[in-house]
């Protein structure tokens, strides 16, 4: 019965829109209908906001404690990583052959990469041979720190004043948060004093158009859209018209989700990013592939195709809040050359953070 009201909800809403050309504008003053659920990408704030009546995490001065935050979201991780490399290393006077056969057991089981662990356990046992690890404490600082070297070398932060209409393609499989992020972002963008249009580009997974609309309404920002079922291209094409039309200084495009292993799917994304490229030249500015930090090794695999097929530019890691595969961050940024954008470690929107590798380690590492 739920759903039928729902739907009758949209039914009355999409009446009432006027539609010029085939292009439908969803502005941001009217009231927001309740989203629906669906693959994952309406959990949290998309299902009653239950998040938003947590307690804040709060600091001994009263201030809301966004590393205490961070911490908090990364609690799984740094349980299911740090603390077994703190069991196996507390009280170590001695290195040996065994101790790294361990820790690598270790990182290769927290989703740190086969690739990234063996370069990782050759260049501590390097250091090793120049005499630098003297017992298990220095061996555990001597890892922080090579993370953390990792995590920094291709780490940029997103210049959204590179280009205007700054033009910011959404892509990844179905269930990894797509909406949710494009939704947060909007509403960071939004907060900062940017003028923020969406396109809903994703015609073909049922109600995605109306999760974003939700969003759009929450981030008092337009949504351009066609009906379901029609080509993506076309959306994007109005919406890149309307961008440039009213002096939009970003554009975040949302993309179907895409399995990576269709070939025609991809294809379709080609097109998208043709159009793009002939509406606003050098367009999109940023190809952000977002993955969902709990399905581990599965997370790089897409970004292997995605990279290849897709033209990835930057990653943005959810749901690291309801995962102990947390060390998948480093293995895609590190083998793939890729900058982590943007961290999912929680439901509200202040959770979708900025990534930054020291905060990150020191969040992980701190006892």
């Amino acid at each position: 019965m739920e759903q039928q009201e729902k739907k009758s909800y949209f039914r009355g809403m999409m009446d009432k829109i006027v539609t010029v050309a085939n292009m439908e504008v969803f502005p941001s003053s009217k009231p927001a209908p309740e989203p629906p659920v669906q693959d994952g990408e309406a959990t949290g704030e998309l299902a009653g906001e239950p998040e938003l009546q947590k307690k804040p995490v709060l600091n001994p001065f009263g201030v809301v404690d966004l590393f205490g935050k961070l911490k908090l979201g990364l609690q799984k991780t740094k349980e299911g990583l740090v603390g077994r490399i703190d069991t196996l290393l507390l009280g170590k006077k001695t290195i040996d052959a065994d101790t790294f056969e361990e820790l690598e057991e270790i990182l290769i089981t927290s989703d740190i990469g086969v690739k990234t662990t063996v370069e990782l356990i050759r260049t501590l046992e390097q250091r090793l041979g120049r005499n630098e690890l003297k017992d298990g404490e220095a061996l555990r600082a001597a890892l922080k720190e090579e993370i953390l070297i990792r995590l920094t070398a291709h780490h940029t932060p997103l210049d959204i004043n590179s280009g205007k209409p700054f033009v910011l393609l959404v892509i990844g499989v179905n269930g990894v948060g797509k909406t949710t992020t494009i939704g947060k972002l909007a509403s960071r963008f939004t907060a900062s004093g940017h003028k923020v249009l969406l396109a809903a580009a994703d015609t073909f997974r049922a109600a995605a158009a109306e999760q974003l609309i939700v969003w759009g309404k929450r981030a008092g920002v337009d949504v351009i859209r066609h009906k379901e079922g029609a080509d993506p291209a076309a959306v994007v094409f109005d919406a890149c018209k309307a961008a440039v039309a009213r002096g939009v200084d970003i554009l975040i495009v949302d993309t179907a989700g895409r399995l990576h292993t269709k070939v025609n799917l991809m294809e379709e994304m080609k097109k998208i990013r043709r159009v793009i490229d002939r509406e606003i030249p050098g367009a999109p500015h940023e190809t952000l592939l977002v993955l969902d930090a709990a399905t581990g090794q599965n997370a790089t695999s897409q970004a292997r195709l995605f990279k290849e097929a897709a033209g990835v530019t930057g990653l943005a890691l959810t749901k690291l809040d309801g995962t102990a595969k947390g060390g998948i961050v480093v293995a895609v940024s590190h083998e793939f050359a890729l900058p982590v954008r943007y961290i999912g470690v929680g439901e509200s929107i202040e959770d979708l953070r900025d990534f930054d590798p020291q905060e990150f380690t020191d969040a992980l590492f701190q006892t």
